[in-house]
């Protein structure tokens, strides 16, 4: 078996902030084929969650997406949903990544979610996309997900919907290039 997991999630600010996580998608790819699947897709309500949310500085994925935080108030709580991640997670010994896993991965440890982590497609591209670096710094930018899909797919359209799934649907065929790159290894 040579599938892993590539997770996404949509939340309403930065941890420090105290953001709340509204939305977990993951994706299976197999690294043979490039195959994906999606194999979870679901909002989520955390206790957290007020109307502080919803406002600047929070409330960011509610201004760039299709949510709304009536969709987000019928969510199912987070504890159901975070328990079926886990086991998800679980079942996939390769492993799971993230593009920009930092943020990611910090919600969820921060919730007590287990990882067993996978190099962040973020930084591994990097150095393949070559951005010019515009805060005066030698080194290369981090590549947006928009950046890295247009420098490996310069012919399809993407425009990101911030939605766990179909983010991560996409992330993972970044990942399967980098892989062919010989980038993207498994630890």
């Amino acid at each position: 078996m040579n599938k892993i997991l590539v997770l996404d999630i949509e939340t309403t600010g930065f941890l420090d902030q105290g953001g709340s996580i509204v939305e977990i998608g993951i994706v299976e790819l197999c690294l043979e084929t490039g195959h994906t699947n999606v194999i979870f897709d679901s909002l989520l309500k955390e206790d957290i969650l007020t109307a502080k949310h919803c406002e600047e500085p929070m409330g960011w994925i509610f201004r760039n997406s299709d949510l709304t935080p009536e969709k987000v108030r019928n969510a199912p709580p987070a504890s159901e949903v975070l328990t079926k991640v886990q086991k998800i997670l679980d079942d996939y010994p390769l492993g799971c990544t993230a593009y920009n896993k930092q943020f990611d991965f910090g919600f969820l440890k921060n919730r007590g979610i287990k990882i067993n982590e996978l190099p962040c497609p973020m930084i591994l591209a990097t150095d393949v996309c070559k951005l010019p670096n515009k805060n005066g710094y030698d080194n290369y930018k981090w590549p947006s997900v928009e950046e890295a899909w247009n420098h490996f797919f310069p012919t399809i359209q993407y425009d990101e919907l911030h939605r766990g799934a179909d983010d991560a649907k996409h992330e993972a065929l970044i990942v399967y290039e980098l892989h062919k790159l010989g980038v993207f290894e498994l630890n």
